[in-house]
C-alpha cells in the first residue's frame, strides 16, 4: 500500500475514528478516570510534604510534577495491543488485512483520534494546576515548549510501536496481554509516572537514563517542567528517538513474521 493512498484515507480514517470515540464516550470517560493514579500520589506526597520538601520537592513542585503527569498521560496513551488481541481472537484481523490500508495506519489513526475528547478532561486538570500552582513552573520560553510538544509525540509513538509488537505475540501466544501487564509494570515504577525520577538514587536514575520507561512519560513532564537545560534535553530526547528507532524494527519484524504465520494457519 503506497503512502499517498494511505493519505488520500486519512481524513476517512478520521471522521471515523473520532465517530467511534464519540459514540463510546461513556467507555472513554471511564478509561481516562482510571488514569488518575497521578492525582492519588499527589495526595500521599503532599501530606507528606507538609513538615518539608521531599528530594527538593515542595508542595507546590509535588502538584506541578503529579498534574503534569496526568494531563500527559491522556496524551501519551495507546491502547493497540488489547484491539490486535481482541482481532486476532475473534478472527477479524483477517477482515482488516483485506482492506486496502495498513492495519497498524488504521490503529495509530483510531488511537489519535481519540485525543479531542481526551481533552473534555484534560482542560479542567490543566485549570486547576494554573490555579493551584500557577503559571511560573510550567513557564519556560517557546523553545522549551517546542521541544516538550517534540517529546510529547515521540512518548506516544513508542508506546503506540510497543502496543503494536506485544499485540501481534498474540498470534504466537493465547493471549499475549500477559506481556503487556510485565511491560506496565515497569512503565509504572521506572518512568516517572508514580514517582519523579528525581527520587530515585543516583545509580538507579543512571540506569532509568537508558531504559525506554521514563521516555513515555517521564521526559515530557521533566521538558514541561524544565528541569533540564538545553544541551541535556536534547541529549534525552536523542535516547528517547533512539528507542523509537529501536521500537519500529522490532515491531515491523514482528508484524512481518506474524502475518507470515498467521496467513500459514489460514487467518
Amino acid at each position: 500500500m503506497s503512502l499517498r493512498s494511505t493519505g488520500r484515507a486519512l481524513p476517512t480514517l478520521v471522521r471515523i475514528g473520532l465517530a467511534e470515540a464519540v459514540a463510546y464516550r461513556g467507555e472513554m470517560l471511564v478509561w481516562m478516570l482510571s488514569t488518575t493514579m497521578p492525582l492519588v500520589m499527589l495526595a500521599l506526597f503532599s501530606a507528606v510534604a507538609r513538615d518539608g520538601p521531599i528530594g527538593g520537592f515542595g508542595q507546590a513542585d509535588l502538584a506541578a510534577y503529579f498534574l503534569a503527569t496526568f494531563v500527559v498521560r491522556q496524551f501519551t496513551s495507546a491502547w493497540a495491543a488489547w484491539e490486535i488481541n481482541y482481532e486476532v481472537r475473534t478472527g477479524s484481523l483477517a477482515m482488516r488485512l483485506l482492506r486496502p490500508l495498513s492495519p497498524v495506519a488504521c490503529w495509530a489513526v483510531e488511537n489519535l483520534a481519540a485525543m479531542p475528547l481526551r481533552l473534555v478532561v484534560v482542560i479542567p486538570v490543566a485549570a486547576i494546576a494554573l490555579v493551584t500552582v500557577g503559571a511560573t513552573p510550567f513557564a519556560h520560553g517557546w523553545g522549551n515548549a517546542a521541544l516538550f510538544v517534540l517529546s510529547l509525540a515521540g512518548a506516544w509513538l513508542l508506546t503506540f510501536l510497543v502496543h503494536v509488537a506485544i499485540g501481534t505475540l498474540s498470534l504466537w501466544l493465547e493471549q499475549s496481554l500477559k506481556v503487556l501487564d510485565v511491560w506496565f509494570a515497569g512503565y509504572l515504577v521506572l518512568s516517572g509516572y508514580l514517582v519523579p525520577v528525581a527520587f530515585f538514587p543516583p545509580a538507579l536514575r543512571e540506569t532509568m537514563r537508558w531504559l525506554p520507561f521514563r521516555y513515555q512519560i517521564g521526559l515530557p513532564v521533566e521538558i514541561l517542567l524544565g528541569e533540564h537545560g538545553r544541551a541535556e534535553t536534547l541529549s534525552l530526547l536523542g535516547v528517547q528517538f533512539a528507542w523509537i528507532a529501536v521500537a519500529a524494527i522490532a515491531t515491523a519484524a514482528i508484524w512481518r513474521r506474524g502475518l507470515r504465520r498467521f496467513a500459514a494457519y489460514g487467518g
